[in-house]
């Protein structure tokens, strides 16, 4: 199988930099929650530890219940619960969907120009073609096997606006494509407009008929190590995804089930944790372009998407230099050769460590 090397391997010497600093490392290289879990899927998980029997594949009613009530309250999107299938972390099924859709060799897989890698890997994984495209008439006469997109954008944070999203919807159709849409940061929106889920009657026409719809309680409930997901839209796919799914055994635990329940019930805790995220975004923006930086997109998501109009691994050693460490732009495509991405997820004590020195 040909897999790209695991790109974070070539940060560890800047890694090592950084640590040397006198003040300790402020990591803000990955995106991974340090905050507390909270409190309600705790106890649900708890309240669930004794589980003997197997769990469902498809999940119990009251996962796939909840998470059909916080896509209507906080989305506008309808599904039934039957279309809800809970998976086993949201990266898990970004690397294998395009095995599980019938994706083969000779096809191709586009996803966004800057994108998360997995997609490539998923698309490597099929024996398939990745092609990172922004635009689908530069495709020409390719019709890909299927599509991705992600709004907001990991590392960009960039929103899709709506009328781009109907034109990939339509395009898509015509061609009896299915596009998939990872939505993990779609509630962490920190300027402009609301992001539209691609299954929002708005872009959708109010048929899920060939899409897909990604969901993470990773990065929205602190819930990175629960292994904690859902995938939803055309019930036709779903259905296919499930029985397949159950054949290989990928089955979210029943205690991770009843912590996913307890989380989509709940909207407290994702308000608690909003305001810790915005709080941290406006020092460290204000930081980064005080200290000569400019900021693009970024108007959602948990990162900033930096630049000093120079090489990426450039700015990545400048900064380890000053004791912080970051993702170079490129690990994302080479459109993202003079941008770094600065994640905001690590503590308050980290953040303002990492604005002091940039002050």
């Amino acid at each position: 199988m040909d897999l790209p090397d695991f790109p974070w391997d070539r940060l560890e010497p800047y890694k090592n930099t950084a640590s040397a600093h006198p003040g300790g490392i402020v990591d803000l290289s990955v995106g991974t929650p340090v905050d507390p879990t909270p409190e309600v899927a705790r106890r649900a998980l708890i309240e669930a530890a004794d589980s003997p029997g197997y769990p469902q594949t498809w999940g119990t009613p009251a996962v796939r219940e909840a998470a059909a009530g916080w896509l209507a309250r906080s989305l506008g999107v309808t599904v039934p619960a039957d279309a809800v299938l809970p998976v086993i972390g949201t990266k898990e099924i970004v690397a294998w969907l395009p095995k599980l859709l019938d994706v083969r060799p000779g096809d191709t897989v586009v996803f966004p120009e800057l994108a998360y890698p997995t997609y490539d890997v998923g698309a490597r994984i099929a024996g398939a073609t990745g092609v990172a495209s922004d635009g689908l008439l530069t495709l020409g006469p390719v019709v890909p096997k299927m599509i991705w997109v992600n709004s907001p954008s990991n590392p960009t944070g960039r929103v899709l606006p709506p009328e781009h999203l109907r034109k990939v919807v339509s395009w898509a159709r015509d061609r009896g494509v299915p596009v998939i849409s990872d939505e993990c940061y779609i509630e962490l929106v920190w300027e402009g407009p609301k992001p539209l889920s691609i299954l929002h009657p708005d872009i959708s026409g109010g048929s899920h008929e060939g899409l897909l719809a990604i969901h993470s309680l990773s990065k929205r409930s602190n819930l990175a190590g629960y292994r904690a997901g859902f995938i939803t839209g055309d019930p036709v796919m779903v259905k296919r995804l499930l029985e397949i799914r159950k054949h290989a055994g990928m089955i979210v635990p029943a205690p991770v089930q009843a912590a996913m329940a307890a989380a989509y019930g709940d909207d407290e805790h994702f308000t608690e944790q909003y305001a810790r995220y915005a709080a941290r975004r406006t020092a460290l923006k204000a930081a980064l372009e005080g200290h000569g930086f400019r900021v693009d997109h970024s108007e959602a998501a948990l990162y900033l998407w930096a630049t000093r109009d120079e090489a990426c691994m450039e700015t990545v050693a400048y900064l380890a230099d000053l004791g912080i460490l970051v993702a170079p732009g490129d690990f994302y495509g080479s459109a993202g050769s003079q941008h770094v991405r600065v994640a905001f997820t690590a503590t308050d004590e980290r953040i303002e460590q990492a604005v002091a020195r940039l002050k």
